[in-house]
Formats: structure tokens, C-alpha cells, sequence
């Protein structure tokens, strides 16, 4: 089970990674000029979403199902993927969130990310 405390924690720990506010949510996003999402977190703490390709959000619903869920919009339509944050243990978030960072950072903050 992951805390919205332990979900925070860990998306800071990527680099140039900082949380705003996206309207009533939490976001984490990677410190650039109009610096892009890749975690946000409603209010009510149940879930936390992030943004991979429809074919990465394809194989984790498909391989944890009880875990990842595609988000019931068009941005899940383009592979916005919510994770029940009860279901879900650290390595599991720390992969999802890896996949999500790498896609909004810029390729030359990639290596900087930590094995």
C-alpha cells in the first residue's frame, strides 16, 4: 500500500522533479520552462495518475490489472493511467513513475536518473 505521503516522496526523488498545484490536485512535473506533468494526485488520495503510451498503459492494466487502470477520458485514450495507490507497492510505483518522467523530461536529464 502507498501513502499519498510515500507517493510524494518518491516523485521528488527523480531529477528536476517539483510539485505544484494543477487546479485541486498535486502535480509533479520536471523543472523546465512550462515543465510537463508526469504524477498528479487528486485531493481523496485513492489514486494518483501518470502519463505513458497507450502501448505502456496497455501492458501494465493488462499485467496488473488490480493495480493500473486506464483514465475514463480522452487522456486515457492517449495513455493517462491511474494506479490505486491500496494495491500498489513501492517498486511497482518507482517503475510506473520512471516510465511517466521519462516521457516529460527532457532527453538530456535521462541520464541522470538513478538505475
Amino acid at each position: 500500500m502507498i501513502t499519498s505521503d510515500q507517493l510524494c516522496g518518491v516523485a521528488l526523488t527523480f531529477p528536476h522533479a517539483i510539485e505544484k498545484p494543477h487546479f485541486d490536485w498535486a502535480s509533479f512535473r520536471v523543472d523546465v520552462p512550462k515543465g510537463k506533468i508526469f504524477c498528479t494526485l487528486p485531493p481523496h488520495h485513492e489514486f494518483s495518475n501518470v502519463f505513458l503510451t497507450p502501448e505502456e498503459q496497455a501492458m501494465l492494466v493488462e499485467a496488473e490489472a488490480d493495480i493500473f487502470f486506464k483514465v475514463a477520458n480522452k487522456w486515457g485514450d492517449k495513455g493517462a493511467t491511474s494506479i490505486w495507490l491500496a494495491a500498489c507497492d513501492e517498486a511497482t510505483l518507482r517503475s510506473a513513475l520512471t516510465m511517466s518522467w521519462r516521457h516529460a523530461a527532457p532527453a538530456k536529464y535521462h541520464d541522470e536518473l538513478k538505475p
